[in-house]
């Protein structure tokens, strides 16, 4: 498998208001071989993998629910209304399930202290618009870290399926050979029962008792 063959494996969910901007980071990333999914709210992100409000203050996450290809990497915009990309990226963290994915903000405001919260908030990386081809170069190795942790998730996993298995085969074998044993004390058992039919002897003569 070619490299770009490798990363057109790589689903990239793409945030912003902006028709342009969006258009702009699609191409962007589908030049360099991503997936990518558009969408132009934060809130319509969260739906999409698989945000749902319900009736409690909690929601409750169910990803893979609406989307067949798995999110590998979100890139948001900052300033977008209703929920900004830091609320966005504040939603994921949070999540149990969510937490992993990358996350990186996109901004045309240089803003220090902008900057800083979001990458203390965990954001991958933070882009100032317009986005570059450079900048999405920047992309696969924080894809690759999480696809890193999946395989070794999915290593442990089927380590601990296989452990399982072993422990369930070993108790099969065991039981036969208990079976025997249990067969064995009962006989013992039978053998030197008082109700067992003995032989009396009289008169040197053995007289076999009813």
């Amino acid at each position: 498998m070619g490299l770009a063959a490798a990363e057109a494996q790589f689903h990239v969910l793409a945030v912003d208001d902006s028709v342009i901007d969006r258009k702009l980071i699609e191409m962007l990333l589908k030049k360099t071989s991503y997936h990518v999914t558009t969408v132009d709210s934060g809130r319509k992100a969260l739906e999409f993998l698989g945000w749902n409000e319900g009736n409690s203050d909690e929601a409750i996450f169910s990803p893979k629910n609406n989307q067949e290809v798995e999110v590998n990497l979100i890139i948001t915009d900052y300033c977008m209304p209703g929920m900004t990309g830091y609320d966005l990226l504040k939603k994921i963290k949070e999540s149990a399930v969510l937490r992993d994915i990358p996350v990186v903000i996109m901004s045309s405001e240089n803003v220090p202290s902008r900057i800083n919260r979001c990458l203390e908030e965990g954001a991958e990386e933070f882009f100032l618009k317009p986005v570059r081809l450079a900048d999405v170069d920047k992309l696969k190795p924080h894809i690759m870290k999480t696809m890193g942790k999946e395989t070794l998730n999915h290593e442990n996993q089927d380590n601990d399926k296989e452990i399982v298995e072993t422990e369930i085969q070993s108790q099969q074998q065991q039981t036969p050979q208990s079976n025997i044993n249990n067969n064995k004390r009962k006989s013992m058992d039978e053998g030197l029962s008082p109700d067992r039919t003995r032989p009396r002897y009289n008169n040197g003569l053995t007289v076999m008792s009813n």
